[in-house]
């Protein structure tokens, strides 16, 4: 979404954010979005349990 679909959005009473909220998750929910979560969700217990790689380990795996 841009900034001016989040104005509008904004401008909604709760009633419809809740509604076009409740929407949006049925749309993230969706099989074709199944892959997304599942690599966000590896990628948080990857940086929890600080096992991300630095600007220079990068650079070192890629052997540039």
């Amino acid at each position: 979404m841009n900034t001016l679909d989040l104005k509008i959005l904004e401008r909604l009473d709760k009633a419809d954010q809740e509604k076009i909220t409740y929407f949006l998750k049925l749309l993230l929910n969706k099989s074709k979005y199944k892959k997304l979560r599942e690599e966000i969700s590896v990628r948080r217990v990857e940086i929890a349990k600080k096992k991300t790689l630095k600007h220079d380990e990068i650079w070192k795996e890629l052997d540039v």
